[in-house]
């Protein structure tokens, strides 16, 4: 039998919504962790159709790293308050501004960098390939082959964790969507470095 209770618990752990809750100790007979697999499985099928989903609720946090050298200012939104008080996505907010202060990304994803810094890095990229006198299809695979380099090291969803190089950011977005059931964005960030764009004493 599933009890209002088991249900509850498990909302409490995985941050699901309780008919989801529900159903997933059904599938799983009331077998706790298999009922939490379930939901996971479900959650990371679902992961896409809700990346349209508005989120208004959230996180601003700030980080501060290396005695005061690295500053972060980070905004990640979910759907709940429910979702925004939980401790898993709590740490996974303190997670990315650490990423954030450690790998320097200049923008989020890769729709948000400009045309014309595409341009420019395509262009030397092209520059340099020419120099080995290869084939143009060649080349222009050469090409793409730095570009997508070029998003894993400027876009904060491409770039390898730090705790886990293993996973990309996008991957612990994704498993933070399918845990709770619901969308999660990062927003915006903004880092600062001590002394960044000064001139230094000689």
């Amino acid at each position: 039998m599933i009890t209002a209770e088991s249900v509850k618990k498990l909302r409490e752990k995985t941050g699901a919504p309780m008919m989801d809750c529900k159903v997933a100790l059904q599938e799983s007979q009331g077998d706790f962790d298999k009922a939490v697999d379930f939901l996971r499985k479900k959650g990371m099928a679902d992961a896409a159709k809700k990346s349209g989903r508005i989120t208004s609720e959230g996180l601003v946090h700030a980080y501060i790293h290396g005695e005061g050298k690295i500053g972060v200012l980070i905004e990640v939104n979910c759907e709940t308050d429910f979702v925004a008080k939980n401790k898993d996505f709590q740490a996974f907010v303190k997670d990315i501004a650490m990423q954030v202060a450690a790998s320097n990304p200049l923008y989020i994803c890769e729709k948000e960098v400009p045309q014309n810094v595409l341009d420019k890095e395509k262009e030397i990229y092209k520059h340099q390939a020419a120099q080995s006198k290869k084939p143009a299809n060649v080349i222009d695979k050469i090409v793409e082959g730095k570009i997508q380099k070029y998003y894993e090291e400027a876009c904060l969803l491409k770039q390898p964790f730090v705790k886990d190089p293993d996973k990309t950011i996008e991957d612990l977005l994704k498993e933070l969507i399918a845990k709770f059931g619901e969308n999660c964005t990062i927003r915006r960030f903004s880092r600062f470095q001590l002394g960044e764009g000064l001139e230094k004493k000689p």
